[in-house]
């Protein structure tokens, strides 16, 4: 693993018992003694603390924040100009064919913009921004771990080191002191339970991890029961879910573009691949990304082809993320299929093991989310 990156808090992951694994160019902790079941229940049931400092943290710069947001609107489908200051939204990249190069999340922080990207996509996005937002300062924070608070323990258990994080709703950002430093919080995550993500200085990193873990309610998550609570979220996967080869429409993401930036909106297209989306949020995609319930108990994961029934020979989709589910008590997928088949309650077939085995299409999330609005 020599050629791996290591988190700020790697011995913290080790003394607590962390299985370490390769991710995105990191070493991560994929596990730790509870292990992946009992770290996903208890997600759902208590609190979970996840270590995302892997992820890319960038400030963007200009005169003002309507310069930025209307410079970052050439690059995103999504409504940036009015975001209001100390609030945060989710957006994506998109690519001249109306593929999606990354996604993200992006808040307004009043004077400058803060823009959280996947840990594998960093270099290219940072690369990316810095070619087209001309005027725009492209600036990557280093020297700041972020870390994930969530699950309905969380708010009680981050409110013991600062009140005010009670007062915050699903999507609202702001400086909070914690561990004797400016943090910045937002309240959000990557798991459908309401919580936190804290971006917070590498030097006080450990301290809260440390103040946060000393509540019993919190116990540390690693990578494992991260990928099972968000597919029971009915969340999206960079490099999986969503690449460069999937539209927005296509992969259910049309409720995260607003219609400031839809045919007949204010601020209609102006974005790369702009003609392939506006036209499918019209028309409606060929193919969608739906939820998948296997029969039985075995999971069927990515890469799984899929048929329209157990004789056709003819491959209808794939599947691109698939575990089993420890709240539904039973193995999920997502994957896509033709738009003709995706309607919940289709029956298909999946080739597993050479073998074919029924699944059905289920509509997302397989878990509602628990968001404080």
């Amino acid at each position: 693993m020599s050629d791996l990156e290591e988190l700020p808090l790697a011995a913290l992951h080790r003394g607590l018992g962390a299985k370490m694994v390769p991710f995105a160019g990191y070493e991560m902790p994929v596990q730790y003694t509870a292990g992946v079941m009992k770290e996903h229940l208890h997600t759902r049931e208590a609190a979970g603390l996840f270590d995302v400092s892997h992820m890319g943290q960038v400030i963007l710069r200009g005169a003002d924040y309507a310069t930025i947001a209307a410079a970052f609107e050439s690059l995103v489908p999504v409504d940036a100009i009015g975001l209001k200051d100390g609030r945060q939204r989710y957006g994506f990249f998109t690519n001249e064919a109306g593929g999606i190069l990354d996604d993200l999340m992006f808040a307004n922080r009043g004077d400058h913009l803060f823009v959280v990207v996947n840990a594998a996509c960093k270099a290219a996005d940072i690369a990316h921004m810095t070619a087209n937002l001309p005027g725009i300062k492209v600036e990557e924070i280093t020297g700041r771990s972020l870390l994930a608070l969530q699950g309905p323990a969380a708010e009680a258990a981050l409110a013991k080191l600062a009140p005010e994080v009670a007062e915050m709703t699903f999507m609202d950002v702001r400086d909070v002191t914690l561990a004797g430093v400016t943090c910045w919080v937002s309240r959000s995550g990557y798991t459908g339970e309401d919580g936190y993500e804290i971006s917070v200085p590498d030097a006080q990193a450990e301290e809260l991890a440390r103040a946060l873990l000393a509540d019993e309610s919190v116990l540390p998550i690693g990578l494992g029961a991260r990928d099972s609570l968000r597919l029971e979220a009915g969340l999206c996967l960079y490099g999986h879910d969503i690449d460069e080869t999937t539209s927005p429409i296509e992969a259910g993401l049309i409720w995260a573009i607003q219609k400031a930036r839809r045919a007949g909106g204010a601020r209609e297209g102006g974005f790369p691949g702009a003609e392939r989306i506006l036209r499918e949020i019209a028309e409606g995609p060929a193919r969608k990304r739906v939820g998948l319930r296997p029969e039985g108990r075995a999971p069927m994961r990515e890469g799984v082809a899929l048929f329209a029934d157990a004789d056709s020979t003819e491959t209808i989709g794939t599947i691109t993320s698939g575990a089993f589910g420890p709240t539904l008590g039973a193995p999920m997928s997502m994957g896509y299929v033709p738009a003709d088949m995706a309607a919940p309650g289709t029956a298909l077939s999946g080739e597993l093991r050479g073998k074919r085995a029924p699944l059905t299409v289920d509509s997302l999330p397989f878990v509602p989310a628990n968001f404080k609005r």
